[in-house]
Protein backbone atom coordinates (compact mmCIF):
# COMPACT_ATOMS: atom_id res chain seq x y z
CA UNK A 1 0.00 0.00 0.00
CA UNK A 2 1.29 3.49 -0.91
CA UNK A 3 0.31 6.74 1.17
CA UNK A 4 0.74 10.29 0.43
CA UNK A 5 1.13 11.96 4.11
CA UNK A 6 0.53 15.99 3.56
CA UNK A 7 0.52 18.65 5.71
CA UNK A 8 -3.49 18.60 6.24
CA UNK A 9 -4.01 15.67 4.28
CA UNK A 10 -3.48 12.12 3.48
CA UNK A 11 -3.91 10.61 0.38
CA UNK A 12 -4.28 6.78 -0.40
CA UNK A 13 -2.46 6.06 -4.00
CA UNK A 14 -3.35 2.39 -3.98
CA UNK A 15 -5.87 -0.32 -2.63
CA UNK A 16 -4.95 -4.01 -2.21
CA UNK A 17 -6.13 -6.55 -4.16
CA UNK A 18 -7.42 -9.96 -2.88
CA UNK A 19 -9.19 -12.97 -4.30
CA UNK A 20 -12.15 -11.32 -2.38
CA UNK A 21 -12.16 -7.90 -3.20
CA UNK A 22 -11.62 -9.51 -7.08
CA UNK A 23 -14.20 -12.05 -6.80
CA UNK A 24 -15.90 -11.56 -9.58
CA UNK A 25 -12.79 -11.13 -12.45
CA UNK A 26 -11.62 -14.53 -11.20
CA UNK A 27 -14.96 -16.44 -10.98
CA UNK A 28 -15.46 -15.19 -14.51
CA UNK A 29 -12.20 -16.14 -15.84
CA UNK A 30 -13.16 -19.70 -14.03
CA UNK A 31 -16.19 -19.74 -15.90
CA UNK A 32 -14.60 -18.79 -19.51
CA UNK A 33 -12.09 -21.44 -18.74
CA UNK A 34 -13.55 -24.19 -16.42
CA UNK A 35 -11.10 -26.73 -17.37
CA UNK A 36 -8.25 -24.54 -15.29
CA UNK A 37 -10.20 -25.68 -12.33
CA UNK A 38 -9.38 -29.38 -13.22
CA UNK A 39 -12.68 -30.44 -11.89
CA UNK A 40 -11.24 -30.36 -7.97
CA UNK A 41 -12.50 -26.72 -7.72
CA UNK A 42 -15.83 -24.81 -7.88
CA UNK A 43 -15.93 -21.41 -9.24
CA UNK A 44 -18.91 -20.58 -7.02
CA UNK A 45 -18.91 -18.73 -3.55
CA UNK A 46 -20.90 -19.64 -0.65
CA UNK A 47 -20.89 -18.10 2.99
CA UNK A 48 -19.37 -21.19 4.59
CA UNK A 49 -17.93 -24.51 3.42
CA UNK A 50 -20.50 -27.05 2.41
CA UNK A 51 -20.84 -30.74 3.39
CA UNK A 52 -22.69 -33.65 2.51
CA UNK A 53 -25.82 -33.20 4.23
CA UNK A 54 -26.36 -30.17 2.35
CA UNK A 55 -27.21 -31.31 -1.22
CA UNK A 56 -30.21 -30.64 -2.11
CA UNK A 57 -30.48 -27.99 0.26
CA UNK A 58 -31.37 -24.56 -0.81
CA UNK A 59 -28.18 -22.44 -0.02
CA UNK A 60 -26.99 -18.57 -0.43
CA UNK A 61 -24.41 -18.30 -3.50
CA UNK A 62 -22.38 -16.25 -5.60
CA UNK A 63 -21.65 -15.98 -9.13
CA UNK A 64 -19.20 -13.81 -11.03
CA UNK A 65 -22.32 -11.69 -12.36
CA UNK A 66 -23.53 -10.91 -9.00
CA UNK A 67 -22.91 -8.32 -6.83
CA UNK A 68 -25.18 -9.69 -4.00
CA UNK A 69 -26.13 -13.20 -2.88
CA UNK A 70 -28.74 -15.59 -4.33
CA UNK A 71 -30.11 -19.19 -3.57
CA UNK A 72 -29.58 -22.35 -5.18
CA UNK A 73 -29.48 -26.25 -5.02
CA UNK A 74 -26.54 -27.80 -3.35
CA UNK A 75 -25.36 -30.24 -6.16
CA UNK A 76 -22.41 -32.97 -5.41
CA UNK A 77 -20.43 -30.38 -7.61
CA UNK A 78 -20.55 -27.76 -5.11
CA UNK A 79 -18.42 -29.54 -2.50
CA UNK A 80 -15.74 -29.19 -4.00
CA UNK A 81 -13.18 -26.56 -2.65
CA UNK A 82 -14.20 -22.82 -3.34
CA UNK A 83 -12.40 -21.00 -6.27
CA UNK A 84 -12.24 -18.37 -3.69
CA UNK A 85 -12.78 -19.10 -0.25
CA UNK A 86 -11.99 -17.00 3.13
CA UNK A 87 -12.72 -13.22 3.72
CA UNK A 88 -10.45 -10.35 5.19
CA UNK A 89 -7.10 -11.69 6.05
CA UNK A 90 -7.88 -15.20 5.42
CA UNK A 91 -9.02 -14.97 2.05
CA UNK A 92 -7.16 -17.22 -0.70
CA UNK A 93 -7.15 -17.61 -4.29
CA UNK A 94 -7.29 -21.65 -4.97
CA UNK A 95 -6.57 -22.46 -1.33
CA UNK A 96 -3.04 -20.82 -2.12
CA UNK A 97 -2.02 -17.37 -2.45
CA UNK A 98 -3.82 -14.25 -0.53
CA UNK A 99 -3.12 -11.82 -3.59
CA UNK A 100 -4.77 -11.89 -7.18
CA UNK A 101 -2.58 -9.70 -8.58
CA UNK A 102 1.45 -9.93 -9.11
CA UNK A 103 4.34 -11.01 -10.83
CA UNK A 104 6.47 -13.86 -11.46
CA UNK A 105 4.65 -17.50 -9.47
CA UNK A 106 4.66 -18.74 -12.98
CA UNK A 107 5.91 -22.58 -11.73
CA UNK A 108 3.28 -22.18 -8.90
CA UNK A 109 0.85 -24.89 -9.01
CA UNK A 110 -1.74 -25.98 -6.01
CA UNK A 111 -0.19 -28.65 -3.57
CA UNK A 112 -0.65 -32.27 -4.64
CA UNK A 113 -2.09 -31.25 -7.96
CA UNK A 114 -1.51 -29.63 -11.26
CA UNK A 115 -3.51 -26.99 -11.24
CA UNK A 116 -2.07 -23.66 -12.09
CA UNK A 117 -2.24 -20.47 -10.23
CA UNK A 118 -1.15 -17.97 -12.24
CA UNK A 119 -3.77 -18.10 -15.15
CA UNK A 120 -5.84 -16.33 -12.33
CA UNK A 121 -3.15 -14.03 -11.19
CA UNK A 122 -3.38 -10.47 -13.27
CA UNK A 123 -0.03 -8.41 -13.49
CA UNK A 124 -2.35 -5.29 -14.77
CA UNK A 125 -1.34 -2.39 -12.44
CA UNK A 126 -4.08 0.27 -11.17
CA UNK A 127 -2.47 3.39 -12.04
CA UNK A 128 -3.34 6.54 -9.78
CA UNK A 129 -1.85 9.81 -10.87
CA UNK A 130 -1.22 12.56 -8.79
CA UNK A 131 -0.67 16.50 -10.03
CA UNK A 132 1.99 17.84 -8.22
CA UNK A 133 1.23 21.29 -9.77
CA UNK A 134 -2.39 21.43 -8.17
CA UNK A 135 -0.17 21.00 -4.37
CA UNK A 136 1.68 22.88 -2.36
CA UNK A 137 4.12 20.38 -1.22
CA UNK A 138 5.58 20.91 2.03
CA UNK A 139 9.47 20.01 3.10
CA UNK A 140 7.98 17.34 5.59
CA UNK A 141 5.45 15.47 3.15
CA UNK A 142 6.29 12.29 2.02
CA UNK A 143 4.95 9.25 0.00
CA UNK A 144 4.68 6.08 2.36
CA UNK A 145 5.11 2.09 0.65
CA UNK A 146 5.34 -0.87 2.91
CA UNK A 147 4.36 -4.09 2.75
CA UNK A 148 1.26 -5.64 4.86
CA UNK A 149 3.23 -6.48 7.57
CA UNK A 150 2.91 -2.91 8.20
CA UNK A 151 -0.81 -1.98 7.02
CA UNK A 152 -1.79 -5.26 9.13
CA UNK A 153 -1.51 -3.42 12.50
CA UNK A 154 -1.11 0.94 11.68
CA UNK A 155 -3.85 2.26 9.73
CA UNK A 156 -3.14 5.11 7.61
CA UNK A 157 -4.08 7.51 10.34
CA UNK A 158 -1.51 5.97 12.79
CA UNK A 159 1.38 6.12 10.56
CA UNK A 160 0.62 9.46 9.34
CA UNK A 161 0.79 10.56 12.87
CA UNK A 162 4.14 8.77 14.00
CA UNK A 163 5.35 10.25 9.67
CA UNK A 164 4.14 13.68 11.43
CA UNK A 165 5.08 13.81 15.12
CA UNK A 166 9.08 12.27 13.79
CA UNK A 167 9.45 14.53 10.76
CA UNK A 168 8.46 17.70 13.36
CA UNK A 169 11.21 16.13 16.08
CA UNK A 170 14.13 15.77 13.95
CA UNK A 171 14.14 18.75 10.80
CA UNK A 172 18.07 18.52 11.45
CA UNK A 173 18.85 15.23 10.93
CA UNK A 174 20.45 14.60 7.28
CA UNK A 175 19.24 10.84 7.46
CA UNK A 176 15.71 11.56 8.87
CA UNK A 177 13.61 10.06 6.16
CA UNK A 178 15.32 6.54 6.33
CA UNK A 179 15.12 6.80 10.37
CA UNK A 180 11.67 7.55 10.27
CA UNK A 181 11.23 4.04 7.69
CA UNK A 182 12.97 2.57 10.40
CA UNK A 183 10.96 3.77 13.10
CA UNK A 184 7.79 2.67 11.75
CA UNK A 185 8.98 -1.34 11.09
CA UNK A 186 9.74 -1.15 14.72
CA UNK A 187 6.37 0.33 15.39
CA UNK A 188 4.93 -2.86 13.62
CA UNK A 189 7.30 -5.06 15.20
CA UNK A 190 6.52 -4.02 18.43
CA UNK A 191 8.50 -5.07 21.61
CA UNK A 192 9.01 -8.83 22.71
CA UNK A 193 7.22 -9.65 25.79
CA UNK A 194 8.02 -13.58 26.48
CA UNK A 195 7.50 -15.43 23.77
CA UNK A 196 5.63 -12.93 21.94
CA UNK A 197 6.04 -8.92 19.77
CA UNK A 198 3.39 -6.68 21.26
CA UNK A 199 2.36 -3.46 20.43
CA UNK A 200 2.56 -0.63 22.76
CA UNK A 201 -1.00 -0.78 23.27
CA UNK A 202 -0.93 -4.60 24.08
CA UNK A 203 -2.27 -5.57 20.90
CA UNK A 204 -0.53 -8.28 18.82
CA UNK A 205 2.76 -6.95 17.07
CA UNK A 206 2.64 -7.84 12.77
CA UNK A 207 3.76 -11.62 12.24
CA UNK A 208 4.52 -10.52 8.60
CA UNK A 209 7.35 -9.03 6.67
CA UNK A 210 7.98 -5.80 6.99
CA UNK A 211 9.59 -3.47 4.26
CA UNK A 212 9.12 0.39 4.39
CA UNK A 213 9.86 3.47 2.33
CA UNK A 214 9.66 6.95 3.08
CA UNK A 215 10.21 9.17 -0.08
CA UNK A 216 10.07 12.64 0.41
CA UNK A 217 7.79 15.05 -1.99
CA UNK A 218 9.48 18.10 -1.57
CA UNK A 219 12.03 19.57 -3.48
CA UNK A 220 13.98 22.26 -2.38
CA UNK A 221 15.87 23.74 -5.31
CA UNK A 222 12.00 25.16 -6.42
CA UNK A 223 12.34 27.26 -2.98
Amino acid sequence: RAILVLKDNIVPMSSEFTPESERQRIQHLAFLFPKLLDGEFTRFEFPRRLKGDDVGQKVLYRDYFMEGWGYKTVEKADLKYPLVHGHGKQARLLGTLAVSRGLGDHHLKVIDTNIEVKPFLSCIPKVNVFDFALHDIKEDDVLVMATDGLWDVLCNDEVAHVVRSFLAENRTDPQRFSELAKCLVCRARGKKRGHQWMLDDSHEASYDDISVFVIPLHNREED
